[in-house]
């Protein structure tokens, strides 16, 4: 008998310590708001990972732990295989506490202080914090709008790479903020490019998992050419981030030594967090279902905005994004100014979505709204952004 999820049902997230909800005055400068912000989810995650939770805690004891088994290793492979038809041997795999820890330890690995990291803008705002934190420079590519896809313009991309300082591509792959999935094309000619101009990748594909169209993600993997890192994570998909914990691919055996030589020796990062050991192989091995049924509630929160905003303002004519659950949304054919709507929505209307400003003065007058919540919570959102567009 096919089991059935209800994502309707709100849980309350008030006093968790939850960045989202508790926390939203940090970014937003007023407390109390209703946040579409940081990408994680309202729901509560699998049944099956909060059952291999409890059994951890059960057994009493919560001593330090590994992540170099095969109960880790083989949930990985099964996942990898069965979700995107790909193979992956055991000894290739590395561990980390997050994506972005993972791809800023391996771009200090590959770089140097000054030297280039080429990145696909609008970007997530954490890659131009990493980027610059590390004294490295960011080399914006811009992705160009055609219709409700986004193109990168590949002669301009090889004028990029062929700079003598440009040292590494960092991918998003599915595309975060604007939702893209990458096609097999376009990611086999980035791979040609990156190896004749010896620029390696690293690929953070923490949205595979949340492909929401008939798309198909294609993991670095499959295209790879030059030296290449793949960092993921059941994180995002499963709405387990708090646990921390991230996972990879590293085929280079020199590569993968450095890694874990600058994670133990230098960082002193040896035993993962035992709860996100057990989260992780419980979601690889039982999880299917529910995340099938997460992503098509999902679709059809993506299809209600689509259905909102475009019946109050036709000229949007806003299409939902291919993958994630971050409507990226272009406003400017309304022609409101982003800092007068954000002083609305934040002080009128008590809603926090996030200004298209923060992955890029190029997107500013865009907004990313979160939707992976309740539609009940998700109409309050749009009900109070539909209010304000109307009062601007």
């Amino acid at each position: 008998m096919m089991q059935r999820f209800d994502f309707d049902p709100v849980v309350d997230r008030h006093g968790s310590w939850c960045t989202q909800w508790d926390f939203v005055a940090d970014r937003f400068g007023v407390e109390g708001l209703l946040p579409f912000t940081i990408s994680d989810m309202d729901f509560a995650t699998a049944p099956c990972i909060i059952e291999a939770l409890q059994q951890r805690l059960n057994h009493g004891v919560l001593g330090y732990s590994r992540w170099q088994h095969n109960d880790f290793t083989s949930a990985i492979q099964h996942w990898m295989r069965s979700r995107f038809a790909t193979d992956i041997e055991a000894q290739s795999l590395v561990y980390g506490p997050s994506v972005i820890y993972m791809m800023a330890q391996m771009m200090r690995h590959w770089t140097k202080p000054g030297n280039e990291v080429l990145i696909h803008t609008p970007a997530y705002d954490a890659f131009y914090n990493t980027i610059n934190g590390n004294q490295r420079r960011v080399l914006e590519l811009p992705l160009q709008r055609q219709g409700n896809d986004w193109q990168c313009d590949m002669a301009r991309l090889e004028q990029l790479l062929a700079r003598p300082d440009c040292k590494v591509m960092l991918l998003c792959s599915p595309h975060n903020p604007t939702g893209k999935v990458w096609q097999r094309e376009e990611l086999q000619q980035m791979a040609a490019l990156c190896a004749r101009y010896d620029v390696k990748v690293i690929s953070d594909e923490i949205h595979m998992d949340m492909v929401l169209s008939d798309a198909d993600h294609i993991p670095w993997s499959q295209v790879a050419q030059s030296p290449w890192a793949l960092f993921t994570s059941a994180s995002k998909s499963f709405n387990i981030p708090a646990l921390t914990g991230a996972w990879g691919i590293i085929p280079h055996e020199t590569d993968r030594q450095a890694w874990f030589h600058a994670l133990k020796q230098q960082d002193g990062l040896s035993s993962p967090a035992v709860m996100a050991v057990a989260a992780t192989i419980a979601a690889y091995r039982e999880g299917e279902a529910w995340l099938d049924a997460l992503r098509d509630y999902l679709q059809a929160n993506m299809q209600h905005i689509a259905q909102r905003l475009n019946a109050d303002f036709p000229a949007l004519n806003w299409q939902p994004p291919a993958a994630t659950y971050l409507a990226w949304i272009d406003l400017t054919p309304l022609g409101i100014d982003e800092q007068t709507l954000q002083h609305r929505l934040i002080h009128q209307y008590k809603v926090a979505i996030m200004p298209g400003s923060t992955y890029g003065e190029a997107s500013r007058g865009y907004l990313r709204l979160n939707a992976g919540c309740p539609c009940s919570k998700l109409d309050d959102g749009l009900d109070r952004l539909i209010a304000a567009l109307k009062s601007c």
